[in-house]
């Protein structure tokens, strides 16, 4: 896993709004992460509007992720965040490995970007690096993925033949 995110994008002016789909289980991580996405959404995007969805669990996050892209109005983009921390048992590879199809499966069917960062970890250390640290801060990383990537779909040719 790299230890270093791409460069930081710079500060965008557009109007809209950007979802965040957080679980609130592993709230200590949890939390850090909505947290340091929204602080980063409103330095970087001051005028987009966030929107913060709580869901129990990791495996409830996808349900909630597709309804926020088939709303009436969808996001520019849509930040997933958890953190699943591995156990004994195989269980925990499963729920990361059906979160991830189902996020990428949205994204390319609405066409909305769905930014992951649903965290599998081997134990709390690990989490708390990514979470609470400044250096692999996802929550961080997160909003500058979706801020890039607001761009990128603002830049491509907006006709979509389905």
């Amino acid at each position: 896993m790299s230890k270093s995110a791409p460069e930081s994008p710079g500060p965008i002016a557009r109007k809209g709004n950007v979802t965040i789909v957080a679980s609130r289980y592993n709230s200590r991580f949890t939390d850090a992460l909505v947290e340091s996405s929204s602080a980063t959404l409103a330095k970087l995007a001051p005028d987009l509007e966030v929107k913060v969805v709580r869901v129990p669990g990791a495996f409830e996050i996808p349900v909630v992720v597709e309804a926020v892209a088939c709303s009436e109005t969808p996001p520019l983009a849509i930040i997933a965040l958890g953190v699943i921390i591995r156990g004994s048992t195989a269980h925990a590879d499963l729920i990361a490995e059906s979160i991830t199809r189902s996020l990428q499966e949205t994204g390319v069917s609405h066409l909305v970007p769905v930014i992951h960062e649903v965290l599998l970890v081997e134990n709390a250390a690990q989490a708390e690096v990514r979470t609470l640290g400044d250096e692999l801060n996802r929550g961080r990383e997160a909003a500058e993925a979706a801020v890039a990537m607001i761009e990128v779909m603002d830049s491509l040719d907006p006709y979509c033949p389905f």
